[in-house]
């Protein structure tokens, strides 16, 4: 069994920008409201398997990227991502050893815990509550899940991170 290397940052940062890029896509309105939550599936993964270089700062980080492409409240995602990220880094070792359907329910909980924080910042700016298309990215997330797993895990294997 070969050890790991020690590099490879550039494909877990290269994977996160990608995951940015997918967020502030252009689309139709009328798909851009089941738009999964990329930047929080991709950051869930990599504090899965990577707790020790991808953490809370780095989802902080990432977030604010976010919040400034998105025009969102400077915070808003954020402050979504970083609680994300302190969970899983909390929980990695015990979450890496659920079956896959266990992990997809924990992500689909993450994600509803993000949605949920983003529902409190924009009752408390006074914004007006969206509708119940709001919660539709969490089931798309929760969804595309494995899939996400899948492609970032053979990405890792390749450049020799774990």
């Amino acid at each position: 069994m070969s050890k790991p290397q020690r590099g490879g940052g550039g494909v877990v940062w290269g994977s996160l920008l990608v995951a940015l890029f997918l967020s502030i896509l252009p689309m139709p309105a009328w798909i851009d409201e089941f738009r999964p939550p990329w930047a929080a599936l991709t950051l869930i993964f990599w504090c899965l398997t990577l707790p020790e270089r991808v953490g809370v700062f780095s989802a902080f980080a990432a977030g604010l990227v976010l919040d400034v492409t998105t025009g969102a409240l400077l915070g808003h995602h954020a402050l979504g991502l970083a609680v994300i990220a302190y969970v899983v880094v909390e929980l990695h070792q015990r979450v890496r050893t659920f079956p896959l359907w266990q992990q997809t329910l924990f992500v689909w909980l993450l994600l509803l815990v993000e949605r949920l924080l983003y529902l409190w910042v924009l009752e408390a700016t006074g914004q007006p509550m969206p509708t119940l298309i709001y919660w539709a990215p969490t089931f798309l997330g929760a969804l595309l899940w494995p899939w996400v797993f899948v492609v970032l895990r053979d990405l890792g294997r390749r450049a020799g991170l774990f």
